[in-house]
């Protein structure tokens, strides 16, 4: 119970201090304006998605695994 209090307080006082903290810390790092730092993060989550709904779901293991049994059953 205890702990729970203590991540519910971190995660509701500490966390939104923290994220523009770090694009701060990053921007500084890369020599960039934060601006820039916070849309490229936005274009990367962006083609993550976009990449996991198209290549990614092909190659889900459990679809994988499935191939594989497939095949191996073939094979013998």
């Amino acid at each position: 119970m205890i702990a729970l209090l203590l991540y519910r307080t971190v995660a509701d006082h500490l966390l939104p201090w923290a994220m523009p903290f770090a694009i701060r810390l990053l921007a500084r790092g890369l020599n960039v304006p934060e601006l820039l730092v916070h849309s490229s993060g936005n274009y990367v989550v962006a083609q993550v998605t976009a990449f996991e709904h198209s290549i990614g779901r092909s190659l889900c293991p459990f679809r994988l695994a499935r191939l594989l049994r497939a095949w191996w059953r073939g094979w013998h």
